[in-house]
């Protein structure tokens, strides 16, 4: 057998199924919304913490896992896509444990940071090995919408389960849906750790004889020392380019305000239903409208947006998110009795959805395209990393203004006025950046 017929061979055998990966999304999302999304919920109602320290502790979490998301990038292009999401369950575990313990806010802080610290080495490591299947469907001639519509599919059926077992387990108390996160993960780990093909080294190919070495052509010794760069001096010289690349830094500083918009369902969602008396439930039931519209519009809208293109479906995203807040800015400030109550949060929720099943779905593959055949950990990395950044730095300025929201007027309306205007950014700078199709 040929040194290029085992090299295929190889290379084959160290592709996951597209499947695997779809199904490791769909089980993440349902560890991760059994337990996060009522953060925000039992620290205010059990625990009595202010909005302030809630909203330093969910933004150390999004922080602690989108802002790190560039480390947990380079890590998997160093280790392997395999030992960082084995990794970052079993971080996750942790997490999850010691926020099974917290009655305080230094332990729901420390417990936050390590779920977040988790994801950081689970989804970029995810992310790279769904890129590399929509780099071989591309390569095929797919026409279908990218596997990244795919991928928020199965994470939203995912989020339709996790918040429903979530709100069950809360009925008992918060320790026991923290525990249930963390044997979620733990069986999680042990089946990637089983099926996921192991990554052994690089193929080396025959050495020659000594006593009739080959002079190599330029074109070979060309080919070997870019395949020799891309094992050592590759990963940083793959770092500097990145940054270097001032078009994706910036595609990358506007993108991170979908991720602080979506954040909201997380952190203004349950100061809004605080305003209205509504409990545990009535959020369990709003994640499921939005994780049911996502699984039922995903699909259609990945392929409108494949129609009309990049640009367009990135402002369309951006403008539906911006009008979801400019909505909930005018309607918080009036009293609402019955069930007009649920009105405001349920247009909320609808318009971030919609937004982010634009946006979502058409940025990620974008990045191929940044990448031009680089490693895509850190790309991936950097865009989640602004993200987290923004989530941190916004949800400390909301916290005081959530504050406010409490009770219906005026002072109500000032959040979410200044989300509405930071979707305006993004908006019209996306289409402005977009790279060139490789």
């Amino acid at each position: 057998m040929t040194t290029l017929e085992t090299t295929g061979q190889t290379a084959t055998a160290l592709r996951p199924a597209p499947g695997l990966l779809l199904a490791s999304q769909l089980v993440f999302n349902i560890g991760f919304y059994a337990v996060v999304p009522f953060l925000a919920l039992v620290m205010t109602r059990d625990f009595g913490l202010a909005a302030t320290a809630v909203g330093i502790v969910l933004g150390a979490r999004v922080f602690s896992q989108q802002g790190l998301f560039l480390v947990g990038g380079m890590i998997t292009d160093r280790w392997g896509a395999r030992r960082a999401v084995l990794a970052g369950c079993l971080v996750r575990v942790s997490g999850y444990l010691t926020l099974a313990m917290a009655g305080s806010f230094p332990l729901f802080l420390l417990g936050a940071v390590l779920t977040g610290m988790g994801g950081a080495l689970f989804s970029p490591a995810l992310e790279s090995l769904v890129g590399k299947a929509e780099e071989r469907r591309r390569s095929t001639g797919g026409k279908a919408p990218a596997l990244f519509a795919l991928l928020a599919i199965c994470g939203e059926i995912g989020a339709v389960a996790g918040p429903l077992l979530g709100a069950l387990l809360l009925g008992v108390s918060f320790t026991w849906a923290a525990l249930a996160g963390a044997v979620v993960f733990t069986v999680m780990a042990g089946v990637l750790w089983h099926s996921l093909p192991a990554e052994g080294p690089r193929p080396v190919p025959a050495m020659q004889k000594p006593a009739t070495p080959l002079r190599p052509t330029a074109r070979q010794a060309a080919a070997t020392e870019r395949a020799e760069g891309s094992v050592g001096s590759g990963r940083t010289e793959g770092t500097a380019a990145m940054l270097r690349d001032r078009g994706f830094v910036a595609f990358a500083a506007l993108y991170s305000v979908n991720l602080l918009a979506y954040n909201q369902l997380y952190f203004g969602l349950p100061v809004e239903l605080a305003r209205t008396g509504a409990g545990p439930e009535v959020l369990a039931g709003l994640f499921a409208v939005a994780s049911l519209l996502t699984v039922a519009l995903q699909w259609p809208i990945s392929r409108l947006t494949a129609r009309i293109g990049a640009g367009r479906a990135l402002t369309a995203g951006f403008i539906l998110k911006g009008l979801a807040f400019g909505t909930m800015a005018v309607l918080a400030q009036v009293p609402a009795a019955g069930t007009m109550q649920l009105l405001p949060p349920l247009l909320l929720v609808v318009g971030l959805c919609l937004g982010h099943m634009c946006i979502g779905p058409v940025a990620m593959p974008l990045v191929l395209d940044f990448a031009r055949g680089r490693r895509t950990g850190i790309y991936y990395g950097l865009l989640a990393s602004m993200g987290g950044c923004a989530v941190l730095l916004g949800n400390t300025v909301l916290g005081p203004l959530y504050a406010g929201a409490a009770q219906p007027g005026p002072d109500a309306a000032w959040p979410w006025a200044l989300l509405a205007a930071l979707t305006v950014l993004p908006a019209v700078g996306l289409p402005r950046l977009l790279p060139a199709k490789t």
